[in-house]
């Protein structure tokens, strides 16, 4: 039987990231998994599946969306669900209740999320995105770092980098390169980090505009498989990122500031699970090693679980934070796939 302080977490569906997330609930003190939905297994298989995957014996399994977030025992969701469904389950998940946990992208335009945030708000519901570099023990190094006046500087530039050489059958079959289902390809996906970097190291404050680069690349449905963009602050700060699904792996962030420089070369997913690393240079070069007892999907999860129990048992107030971060992070994606659809004209984002 679930600890009374562990929030009792439900999850959607049976695939490769629920393994993962699930996992990183096990190891989350003050979690557990409560209960398990799938609409595309048979309930014998969505058994079979939590068995696998170590959920607790006393985890429901339940044969409808709509039976899990209606469940009494469940106090939050975590969705990996193609974006097009996140409105609508997000906000019968609020309407019930549950606190949310939602894979990026987080909505398919900044106009779906608002939704979202409306449902939250209304409901005192906690909300966070699954990104989970975030989280990382290394981040907060990171941004230690990049607010430091003596040995950073005031920021000039950022550069972030998320791709991956995707096979045949992901490029053909994968969700995020489906109009109806993701629907914002590399740039909802990969994207996302790059532009959640720049947000980081800029004191999370939108850029004033946002410009596509040229050779972005879209598939024949209109998805975009890759693309670049410049992101301008006007007062001499400006940050690239790249996205694709058609390059060599890499996670790459470079910060430049007046007095010193950041290099991050695994900034997504750390090459080690429990120790991330990172450069700095100022006068000299320095590599900073970062270890944790725990993968950062873990750290992710504890405090998503610290917030929903400071609601659920000391009456506390959702912290808006992350429905915040992850808007602006829908801004930013959204101003570039608008560039790419106006012939890589600016978009004045600042304000939205």
């Amino acid at each position: 039987m679930a600890d009374d302080s562990q929030i009792r977490i439900g999850v959607f569906s049976c695939t490769n990231i629920v393994r993962k997330v699930s996992r990183a609930i096990n190891l989350a003190p003050n979690a557990t998994v409560s209960a398990i939905a799938s609409i595309s297994n048979s309930i014998d298989e969505t058994k079979s599946f939590a068995a696998s995957n170590n959920f607790p014996p006393t985890a429901k399994i339940h044969g409808s969306y709509e039976s899990l977030i209606e469940d009494p025992d469940v106090d939050a969701v975590y969705f990996p669900i193609p974006a097009s469904l996140h409105v609508e389950w997000a906000i019968r998940a609020a309407r019930n209740g549950k606190h949310i946990l939602l894979d990026k992208p987080v909505a398919l335009n900044v106009y779906e999320f608002d939704q979202i945030v409306e449902a939250c708000e209304a409901n005192g519901i906690q909300f966070m995105d699954g990104t989970q570099w975030i989280h990382n023990p290394r981040t907060a190094k990171i941004k230690e770092f990049l607010t430091d006046p003596v040995s950073f500087g005031q920021l000039k530039s950022v550069q972030s980098c998320f791709s991956f050489a995707a096979n045949e059958n992901f490029l053909k079959n994968d969700i995020r390169v489906k109009p109806g289902l993701d629907g914002l390809g590399a740039l909802g996906d990969a994207g996302w980090y790059t532009v959640q970097a720049s947000l980081l190291a800029n004191s999370f404050r939108l850029p004033k505009t946002v410009t596509a680069l040229p050779g972005h690349v879209l598939n024949d449905a209109g998805i975009v498989l890759s693309c670049g963009a410049l992101l301008d602050w006007e007062e001499g700060v400006t940050a690239t990122i790249y996205c694709s699904f058609l390059a060599n792996v890499t996670m790459e962030l470079t910060a430049i500031g007046t007095k010193g420089t950041l290099r991050v070369h695994d900034f997504v997913i750390p090459f080690q699970e429990t120790e991330a690393s990172f450069t700095t240079s100022t006068i000299s070069l320095s590599e900073h090693k970062i270890v944790n007892e725990i993968p950062q999907e873990a750290c992710m999860v504890i405090e998503f679980a610290r917030l929903v129990g400071e609601i659920k048992n000391r009456g506390a107030k959702p912290d808006g934070f992350w429905l915040n971060f992850s808007r602006k992070t829908q801004v930013i994606v959204d101003a570039v796939k608008e560039s790419i659809d106006n012939n890589l004209e600016p978009i004045l984002v600042s304000g939205r």
